[in-house]
Protein backbone atom coordinates (compact mmCIF):
# COMPACT_ATOMS: atom_id res chain seq x y z
CA UNK A 1 0.00 0.00 0.00
CA UNK A 2 1.04 3.36 -1.10
CA UNK A 3 1.95 5.34 2.07
CA UNK A 4 1.71 8.78 0.21
CA UNK A 5 -0.27 11.39 1.71
CA UNK A 6 -3.97 12.45 0.78
CA UNK A 7 -3.77 16.01 -1.04
CA UNK A 8 -6.89 18.35 -0.07
CA UNK A 9 -6.50 21.56 -2.14
CA UNK A 10 -8.07 24.29 -0.03
CA UNK A 11 -9.01 27.94 -0.81
CA UNK A 12 -11.37 29.10 2.28
CA UNK A 13 -14.55 28.29 0.71
CA UNK A 14 -17.46 26.05 2.07
CA UNK A 15 -16.68 23.83 -1.07
CA UNK A 16 -13.04 23.24 -0.19
CA UNK A 17 -13.33 23.12 3.34
CA UNK A 18 -16.19 20.13 1.94
CA UNK A 19 -13.21 18.79 0.35
CA UNK A 20 -11.04 18.69 3.31
CA UNK A 21 -13.30 16.87 5.66
CA UNK A 22 -13.73 14.10 2.57
CA UNK A 23 -10.26 14.35 2.55
CA UNK A 24 -9.51 13.64 6.19
CA UNK A 25 -11.63 11.02 6.55
CA UNK A 26 -9.53 9.33 3.24
CA UNK A 27 -6.77 9.54 5.01
CA UNK A 28 -7.64 7.82 8.01
CA UNK A 29 -8.88 5.00 6.14
CA UNK A 30 -5.77 4.20 4.34
CA UNK A 31 -3.33 5.18 7.27
CA UNK A 32 -2.00 7.70 5.38
CA UNK A 33 -0.98 11.47 6.15
CA UNK A 34 -3.15 14.62 4.74
CA UNK A 35 -1.17 17.52 3.53
CA UNK A 36 -3.51 20.17 2.76
CA UNK A 37 -2.45 22.40 -0.22
CA UNK A 38 -3.57 26.21 -0.79
CA UNK A 39 -2.75 27.97 -3.67
CA UNK A 40 -1.74 31.68 -2.33
CA UNK A 41 -3.93 34.82 -4.36
CA UNK A 42 -2.30 37.06 -6.95
CA UNK A 43 -2.13 39.81 -4.38
CA UNK A 44 0.19 37.56 -2.15
CA UNK A 45 2.42 36.09 -4.64
CA UNK A 46 2.82 39.61 -6.27
CA UNK A 47 3.79 40.82 -2.92
CA UNK A 48 5.96 37.77 -2.31
CA UNK A 49 7.74 39.14 -5.54
CA UNK A 50 8.15 42.33 -4.84
CA UNK A 51 9.79 41.97 -1.49
CA UNK A 52 12.59 39.72 -3.34
CA UNK A 53 13.34 41.77 -5.86
CA UNK A 54 13.73 44.88 -3.75
CA UNK A 55 15.28 42.81 -0.54
CA UNK A 56 13.34 44.96 1.92
CA UNK A 57 14.55 44.14 5.79
CA UNK A 58 11.90 46.59 7.01
CA UNK A 59 8.61 44.48 5.18
CA UNK A 60 7.29 41.51 6.85
CA UNK A 61 8.95 37.93 5.48
CA UNK A 62 5.82 36.49 4.38
CA UNK A 63 2.15 37.47 3.27
CA UNK A 64 -0.78 36.88 5.90
CA UNK A 65 -2.30 33.94 4.81
CA UNK A 66 -5.94 34.01 6.15
CA UNK A 67 -6.91 30.32 4.87
CA UNK A 68 -3.96 29.38 6.73
CA UNK A 69 -5.00 31.40 10.04
CA UNK A 70 -8.59 29.61 9.52
CA UNK A 71 -7.08 25.98 8.63
CA UNK A 72 -4.96 26.04 11.78
CA UNK A 73 -7.62 26.99 14.05
CA UNK A 74 -10.32 24.71 12.74
CA UNK A 75 -7.76 21.89 12.97
CA UNK A 76 -5.21 22.48 15.92
CA UNK A 77 -7.74 24.65 17.98
CA UNK A 78 -4.42 26.53 19.46
CA UNK A 79 -3.12 27.72 15.63
CA UNK A 80 -1.20 24.50 15.42
CA UNK A 81 -1.87 21.26 13.28
CA UNK A 82 -2.83 17.94 13.97
CA UNK A 83 0.12 15.03 13.99
CA UNK A 84 -0.12 13.75 10.49
CA UNK A 85 -1.43 16.87 8.77
CA UNK A 86 0.60 19.36 6.94
CA UNK A 87 -0.25 22.85 5.22
CA UNK A 88 1.65 24.53 2.53
CA UNK A 89 1.37 27.57 0.46
CA UNK A 90 1.69 27.23 -3.00
CA UNK A 91 2.42 29.98 -6.02
CA UNK A 92 1.60 30.13 -9.46
CA UNK A 93 -1.48 29.07 -11.37
CA UNK A 94 -3.76 27.05 -9.54
CA UNK A 95 -4.05 24.16 -11.94
CA UNK A 96 -0.61 24.28 -12.63
CA UNK A 97 0.50 24.27 -8.58
CA UNK A 98 -1.65 21.50 -7.83
CA UNK A 99 -0.39 19.79 -10.75
CA UNK A 100 2.85 20.02 -9.58
CA UNK A 101 1.81 18.89 -6.22
CA UNK A 102 -0.09 16.18 -7.09
CA UNK A 103 2.64 14.30 -7.94
CA UNK A 104 3.35 13.85 -4.39
CA UNK A 105 0.29 12.11 -3.30
CA UNK A 106 -1.63 9.19 -3.57
CA UNK A 107 -4.78 11.25 -4.78
CA UNK A 108 -5.89 15.22 -4.51
CA UNK A 109 -9.18 16.10 -2.99
CA UNK A 110 -11.02 19.52 -4.23
CA UNK A 111 -14.46 21.40 -4.27
CA UNK A 112 -16.44 21.14 -7.74
CA UNK A 113 -16.62 25.39 -7.67
CA UNK A 114 -14.64 27.68 -5.58
CA UNK A 115 -14.53 30.79 -4.20
CA UNK A 116 -15.41 32.82 -7.05
CA UNK A 117 -17.06 30.30 -8.68
CA UNK A 118 -20.89 31.72 -10.22
CA UNK A 119 -23.25 30.07 -8.50
CA UNK A 120 -24.81 28.52 -11.75
CA UNK A 121 -21.80 26.62 -12.33
CA UNK A 122 -21.86 22.76 -11.98
CA UNK A 123 -17.88 22.30 -12.14
CA UNK A 124 -15.18 25.39 -11.68
CA UNK A 125 -12.84 25.89 -14.00
CA UNK A 126 -9.75 24.56 -12.11
CA UNK A 127 -11.11 21.39 -10.44
CA UNK A 128 -11.94 20.89 -14.63
CA UNK A 129 -8.03 21.67 -15.75
CA UNK A 130 -6.73 19.99 -12.15
CA UNK A 131 -9.07 16.68 -13.05
CA UNK A 132 -7.98 16.91 -16.56
CA UNK A 133 -3.78 17.30 -16.01
CA UNK A 134 -2.80 16.49 -12.25
CA UNK A 135 -0.72 13.28 -12.46
CA UNK A 136 -2.31 11.21 -9.53
CA UNK A 137 -6.14 10.64 -9.35
CA UNK A 138 -8.34 13.74 -8.40
CA UNK A 139 -11.65 13.32 -6.33
CA UNK A 140 -13.97 16.12 -6.72
CA UNK A 141 -16.15 16.21 -4.08
CA UNK A 142 -19.81 18.20 -5.53
CA UNK A 143 -21.25 21.41 -3.70
CA UNK A 144 -23.60 20.72 -1.28
CA UNK A 145 -26.43 21.63 -3.54
CA UNK A 146 -25.55 18.85 -5.84
CA UNK A 147 -25.79 16.52 -2.55
CA UNK A 148 -28.53 14.65 -2.50
CA UNK A 149 -27.61 13.01 1.01
CA UNK A 150 -28.68 14.97 4.13
CA UNK A 151 -26.67 17.11 6.29
CA UNK A 152 -26.85 14.81 8.56
CA UNK A 153 -25.30 11.51 6.66
CA UNK A 154 -22.86 14.03 5.85
CA UNK A 155 -21.46 15.16 8.89
CA UNK A 156 -21.42 18.63 7.65
CA UNK A 157 -19.71 21.40 8.84
CA UNK A 158 -17.36 18.84 10.15
CA UNK A 159 -13.86 18.63 9.60
CA UNK A 160 -11.10 16.29 9.96
CA UNK A 161 -9.79 16.15 13.80
CA UNK A 162 -13.23 17.34 15.01
CA UNK A 163 -16.50 15.83 14.86
CA UNK A 164 -19.76 17.19 17.07
CA UNK A 165 -17.10 19.22 18.30
CA UNK A 166 -15.19 16.39 19.69
CA UNK A 167 -11.76 16.46 18.27
CA UNK A 168 -10.72 12.84 16.34
CA UNK A 169 -7.71 11.04 15.78
CA UNK A 170 -5.99 12.30 12.49
CA UNK A 171 -3.35 10.10 10.86
CA UNK A 172 -0.53 8.74 13.07
CA UNK A 173 -1.72 9.91 16.36
CA UNK A 174 -0.11 8.54 19.42
CA UNK A 175 -2.89 6.06 20.92
CA UNK A 176 -5.12 6.43 18.08
CA UNK A 177 -5.56 3.94 15.15
CA UNK A 178 -7.03 4.32 11.59
CA UNK A 179 -10.84 3.46 11.29
CA UNK A 180 -11.42 0.12 10.24
CA UNK A 181 -12.51 -0.77 6.85
CA UNK A 182 -16.13 -1.91 8.29
CA UNK A 183 -16.35 1.39 10.88
CA UNK A 184 -19.53 3.08 10.05
CA UNK A 185 -19.42 6.46 9.06
CA UNK A 186 -20.54 8.36 5.91
CA UNK A 187 -17.29 7.87 4.34
CA UNK A 188 -17.83 4.16 4.22
CA UNK A 189 -21.47 3.84 3.37
CA UNK A 190 -22.84 3.13 -0.04
CA UNK A 191 -21.14 1.18 -2.82
CA UNK A 192 -18.06 2.39 -4.63
CA UNK A 193 -19.49 2.55 -8.61
CA UNK A 194 -16.86 1.79 -11.69
CA UNK A 195 -17.68 2.79 -14.57
CA UNK A 196 -16.23 0.20 -17.33
CA UNK A 197 -14.98 -0.12 -20.56
CA UNK A 198 -14.53 -4.18 -20.26
CA UNK A 199 -12.17 -3.50 -23.79
CA UNK A 200 -10.30 -0.66 -22.95
CA UNK A 201 -10.58 0.89 -19.46
CA UNK A 202 -6.77 0.87 -17.87
CA UNK A 203 -6.18 -1.30 -15.07
CA UNK A 204 -5.46 1.35 -12.65
CA UNK A 205 -8.76 2.21 -12.58
CA UNK A 206 -9.85 -0.84 -12.02
CA UNK A 207 -7.31 -1.39 -9.12
CA UNK A 208 -8.30 2.09 -7.70
CA UNK A 209 -12.13 1.21 -7.22
CA UNK A 210 -11.25 -1.68 -5.37
CA UNK A 211 -9.26 -0.96 -3.23
CA UNK A 212 -11.28 1.71 -2.18
CA UNK A 213 -14.02 -0.38 -1.96
CA UNK A 214 -11.74 -2.83 0.39
CA UNK A 215 -10.99 0.03 2.69
CA UNK A 216 -14.60 1.28 3.36
CA UNK A 217 -15.73 -2.75 3.46
CA UNK A 218 -18.27 -2.23 0.75
CA UNK A 219 -19.05 -3.52 -2.84
CA UNK A 220 -17.98 -2.55 -6.16
CA UNK A 221 -21.05 -1.86 -8.67
CA UNK A 222 -20.01 -2.55 -12.33
CA UNK A 223 -21.59 -0.29 -15.06
CA UNK A 224 -20.67 -0.72 -18.76
CA UNK A 225 -22.88 0.95 -21.28
CA UNK A 226 -23.61 -1.57 -24.61
CA UNK A 227 -24.07 0.25 -27.76
CA UNK A 228 -27.26 -2.14 -29.48
CA UNK A 229 -30.39 -0.15 -28.98
CA UNK A 230 -32.84 -1.63 -26.50
CA UNK A 231 -35.56 -4.05 -27.93
CA UNK A 232 -39.00 -1.66 -28.37
CA UNK A 233 -40.46 -4.20 -25.19
CA UNK A 234 -37.68 -2.37 -22.43
CA UNK A 235 -38.55 0.50 -20.33
CA UNK A 236 -36.74 3.89 -21.77
CA UNK A 237 -34.91 4.92 -18.70
CA UNK A 238 -36.34 2.20 -16.60
CA UNK A 239 -34.00 0.99 -13.32
CA UNK A 240 -31.52 -1.25 -14.93
CA UNK A 241 -30.95 -4.75 -12.97
CA UNK A 242 -27.56 -5.50 -11.04
CA UNK A 243 -26.65 -9.11 -10.95
CA UNK A 244 -23.68 -10.87 -9.24
CA UNK A 245 -21.24 -12.81 -11.73
CA UNK A 246 -22.69 -16.32 -10.78
CA UNK A 247 -26.17 -15.17 -11.77
CA UNK A 248 -25.41 -14.17 -15.07
CA UNK A 249 -28.26 -15.11 -17.52
CA UNK A 250 -27.84 -17.73 -19.57
CA UNK A 251 -31.62 -18.96 -20.33
CA UNK A 252 -31.36 -16.63 -23.57
CA UNK A 253 -34.18 -14.06 -22.47
CA UNK A 254 -31.46 -11.29 -21.77
CA UNK A 255 -30.67 -9.22 -25.16
CA UNK A 256 -27.17 -10.67 -26.94
CA UNK A 257 -25.72 -7.99 -26.81
CA UNK A 258 -25.86 -7.16 -22.60
CA UNK A 259 -24.80 -11.01 -22.41
CA UNK A 260 -21.81 -10.81 -24.04
CA UNK A 261 -21.23 -7.25 -21.89
CA UNK A 262 -21.74 -8.76 -18.82
CA UNK A 263 -19.21 -11.89 -19.63
CA UNK A 264 -16.56 -9.24 -20.76
CA UNK A 265 -17.12 -7.89 -17.54
CA UNK A 266 -16.82 -10.83 -15.90
CA UNK A 267 -13.75 -11.75 -17.77
CA UNK A 268 -11.98 -8.34 -17.32
CA UNK A 269 -12.95 -8.39 -12.89
CA UNK A 270 -11.21 -11.69 -12.76
CA UNK A 271 -8.15 -11.07 -11.58
CA UNK A 272 -9.40 -7.78 -9.47
CA UNK A 273 -11.33 -10.29 -7.70
CA UNK A 274 -8.84 -12.58 -6.67
CA UNK A 275 -6.61 -9.76 -5.18
CA UNK A 276 -9.30 -8.50 -3.42
CA UNK A 277 -11.89 -11.65 -2.29
CA UNK A 278 -13.28 -9.93 0.24
CA UNK A 279 -14.72 -7.18 -1.82
CA UNK A 280 -18.83 -7.46 -3.21
CA UNK A 281 -18.79 -7.29 -6.91
CA UNK A 282 -21.79 -6.44 -8.58
CA UNK A 283 -22.54 -5.94 -12.61
CA UNK A 284 -24.87 -4.02 -15.04
CA UNK A 285 -25.13 -3.47 -18.13
CA UNK A 286 -26.82 -0.70 -19.86
CA UNK A 287 -28.25 0.60 -23.01
CA UNK A 288 -26.67 3.50 -24.94
CA UNK A 289 -23.90 6.02 -22.65
CA UNK A 290 -22.93 5.06 -19.38
CA UNK A 291 -22.82 8.47 -17.96
CA UNK A 292 -26.40 8.86 -17.15
CA UNK A 293 -26.50 6.02 -15.39
CA UNK A 294 -23.70 6.39 -13.29
CA UNK A 295 -24.39 9.85 -12.02
CA UNK A 296 -27.76 8.67 -11.27
CA UNK A 297 -26.06 5.75 -8.93
CA UNK A 298 -23.89 8.86 -7.60
CA UNK A 299 -26.91 9.71 -5.66
CA UNK A 300 -26.42 7.03 -2.81
CA UNK A 301 -22.36 5.49 -4.01
CA UNK A 302 -19.93 6.39 -1.68
CA UNK A 303 -17.68 7.31 -4.79
CA UNK A 304 -17.93 6.91 -8.42
CA UNK A 305 -14.61 6.16 -10.11
CA UNK A 306 -13.82 6.63 -13.92
CA UNK A 307 -11.01 6.91 -16.47
CA UNK A 308 -9.84 9.90 -17.34
CA UNK A 309 -9.58 9.54 -21.21
CA UNK A 310 -11.93 8.33 -23.68
CA UNK A 311 -10.79 5.18 -24.49
CA UNK A 312 -10.12 5.57 -28.42
CA UNK A 313 -7.93 8.46 -27.53
CA UNK A 314 -3.98 7.93 -26.61
CA UNK A 315 -3.27 7.52 -22.40
CA UNK A 316 -1.04 10.41 -22.85
CA UNK A 317 -4.08 12.74 -24.63
CA UNK A 318 -5.08 15.86 -22.03
CA UNK A 319 -8.63 15.56 -23.25
CA UNK A 320 -10.74 14.48 -20.86
CA UNK A 321 -13.11 11.70 -21.81
CA UNK A 322 -17.31 12.67 -22.84
CA UNK A 323 -18.31 9.64 -19.93
CA UNK A 324 -15.92 11.45 -17.39
CA UNK A 325 -16.85 15.10 -18.26
CA UNK A 326 -20.14 14.69 -18.07
CA UNK A 327 -20.19 12.74 -14.67
CA UNK A 328 -17.79 15.35 -13.51
CA UNK A 329 -20.64 17.94 -14.04
CA UNK A 330 -23.70 16.32 -13.07
CA UNK A 331 -22.69 13.78 -9.83
CA UNK A 332 -24.44 14.33 -6.63
CA UNK A 333 -21.33 12.71 -4.68
CA UNK A 334 -17.61 12.24 -5.03
CA UNK A 335 -16.01 11.47 -8.25
CA UNK A 336 -12.47 9.55 -9.10
CA UNK A 337 -10.71 10.66 -12.16
CA UNK A 338 -8.24 8.02 -12.54
CA UNK A 339 -5.27 8.68 -14.98
CA UNK A 340 -3.30 5.77 -16.41
CA UNK A 341 -0.37 5.56 -14.25
CA UNK A 342 1.63 2.24 -15.30
CA UNK A 343 1.54 2.89 -19.34
CA UNK A 344 -0.30 -0.72 -19.84
CA UNK A 345 -3.22 0.96 -21.60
Amino acid sequence: MSHAPVIAAVDGSEHSLRALEWAGREARAHGTGLLIAHVLPDDAQLYAGRRSALHDPSQPEEFADPVSDRIRALLGGGGGLPEGVQYVSLEGSVPEALRVIGAEGRMLVMGSRGRGGFASLLLGSNSRAVATTAPCTVVVVPHAERSMAPASAQNAGALPGAASGTPEATPGEKGQQPRSAGESGSQSAGRVVLGLHAAETPDDVLAFAFTEAAVRGTAVQVVSAYAIPPAPTMIIDGPFSVVPPEGLPDDGNALPAEREMLRSQTERLAPFRARHPAVRVEQAAVPGDAAGRLVTASRTAALVVVGRHHPRRTAGSLMIGSVANAVLQHAHGPVAVVPTLTGDA
